[in-house]
């Protein structure tokens, strides 16, 4: 194949692989091109190209395939999970050896790719719709990772609990975010809080920005966790009301630069972004 032949397939090759390893369907496929290209080559570096497996490790799922089920919108991965996923995997060091909160994991991609990749001490996803608890849990052993009971298991630090440690320490906690104290935010010893696709509607921003005040509360060793959330612009009225409201709450935010890495399948034309904030 010609060289400007391969650089013209290329993003046609990653597409097709991040889609075709996630069981996720194109919306669109150039069949005839893809023909095309095939018959013109005359070799097989198109066709090794497409079947050639990456050899990073793997995150299997169990989510729903309906967007709202069982009242809730938590069962399925939504764009800004995978994208906040990406970033993560190109900073891990951001994540390493500290313990990481995530509020409203949904269906955990985000967790457990950060698990998988990123060498955190301990992970506590949370949420707080029951099927959505339940879908949590099944996820993280589904991933080879086991489960602590409760927060002081979590937090115990036994002598074989090193920064070499293999997989970190894990739970799945329920938490309301209007009802949550901080005193409960402060036992899971936070590092970073970071959350994904949270803002689709004013109560949630609301809610969001009143757990992050608590949040700003926890004091550790003189500081406060560092947190990121990672959302899809869908209606720039509720992002506004997000940033204002964060104001109004004295949280200082600035927005990440947005990252190259493309690993997942997702409507790569949606805009996302990821805010840092000053707890």
């Amino acid at each position: 194949m010609a060289p400007e032949d391969s650089a013209e397939a290329a993003p046609l090759l990653r597409s097709f692989e991040r889609r075709f390893l996630a069981a996720r369907a194109l919306s669109s496929f150039p069949w005839q091109s893809l023909e095309e290209k095939l018959r013109d080559s005359s070799g097989t570096e198109l066709l090794l190209d497409i079947l050639q497996k990456p050899s990073g490790d793997s995150i299997t799922l169990c989510e729903s395939t309906a967007i709202i089920s069982h009242g809730t919108t938590g069962l399925v991965t939504w764009n800004a999970a995978l994208y906040l996923a990406e970033w993560a995997m190109e900073n891990p060091a951001g994540f390493a050896h500290r313990t990481v909160l995530e509020l409203g994991s949904g269906a955990g991609l985000t967790g457990l790719a950060i698990c998988k990749m990123c060498r955190p001490r301990a992970y506590v996803f949370s949420d707080y719709h029951s099927h959505v608890l339940e879908q949590l849990q099944g996820n993280v052993l589904l991933n080879g990772l086991s489960l602590e009971p409760n927060v002081a298991a979590l937090a115990q630090h036994p002598e074989h609990d090193t920064a070499d440690a293999e997989s970190p320490r894990v739970m799945v906690a329920r938490v309301d975010w209007d009802v949550v104290t901080v005193p409960q935010l402060a036992a899971f010893q936070p590092d970073i809080v970071i959350a994904a696709d949270v803002l689709y509607c004013p109560e949630t921003v609301l809610s969001l920005v009143g757990v992050l005040q608590k949040l700003s509360a926890c004091q550790k060793d003189q500081r406060v966790p560092d947190a990121y959330v990672a959302f899809t612009i869908r209606n720039p009225e509720t992002c506004q009301l997000f940033t204002t409201e964060l104001g109004r709450a004295g949280i200082p935010w600035e927005e990440v630069p947005r990252h190259d890495q493309k690993l997942f399948p997702y409507e790569e034309h949606s805009e996302m972004a990821i805010l840092k904030l000053m707890l």
